[in-house]
């Protein structure tokens, strides 16, 4: 049996040879690192996924019922919790949807709004800084209402085309509908911040 030979009849110098093993040294470090970063990536990916569903849901907004504060397509970031404010934005089912509407009134409270829609919480007229028009709207309930034990009075910020508390077809809204407190937008990155 013949031995094969280099056509050139020569063999590779030690500087060949040593770059075909720095060549073989590289590829394997570098698919070592690559292997590394993709599973850094997942175990990220899977603790944001984690993250995301159990402390603090993503949100994006549909409809214009919370117009000004809240157009249609913002992606929010809402965080859990229980307990309120008269003010806070928060995000509740309502059968297989969530809604966005503010919290207006808590536990107890009694909650009248007159013709030209100013609400009165509890016999007093209450600041609504973020509102552009102020409007009754679709209200069915018999007006002034008490806000049951462990529920709370939402209305949108757009009052004329909102279906919120006022109307029996929503109600008011229970601890156990709230996915969380609406704490700022993400999205678009112009108006990037905390929400009020």
């Amino acid at each position: 049996m013949k031995r094969q030979t280099d056509p050139s009849g020569s063999l590779p110098t030690v500087e060949q040879l040593n770059a075909e093993l720095n060549r073989v040294k590289y590829t394997r470090r570098y698919h070592r690192v690559l292997r590394s970063t993709l599973y850094t990536l997942i175990v990220v990916a899977a603790a944001a996924v984690l993250v995301a569903t159990i402390w603090m849901p993503v949100l994006q907004i549909y409809g214009s019922s919370m117009s000004p504060t809240l157009e249609e397509g913002q992606i929010v970031v809402s965080a859990k919790g229980s307990g309120f404010q008269q003010g806070d934005l928060i995000a509740f089912y309502l059968g297989n949807k969530i809604l966005v509407k503010r919290c207006i009134a808590g536990p107890g409270q009694w909650v009248d709004i007159d013709e030209s829609g100013n609400v009165y919480v509890d016999g007093s007229l209450i600041e609504e800084p973020y509102l552009v028009e102020k409007a009754l709207g679709d209200c069915d309930i018999d007006l002034p209402y008490q806000v049951p034990e462990n529920r709370y009075f939402c209305m949108g910020d757009h009052r004329s085309t909102s279906v919120d508390s006022r109307n029996t077809n929503v109600g008011c809204v229970a601890e156990e509908q709230v996915v969380g407190k609406i704490v700022f937008r993400v999205w678009p990155l112009s108006d990037f911040g905390i929400l009020r």
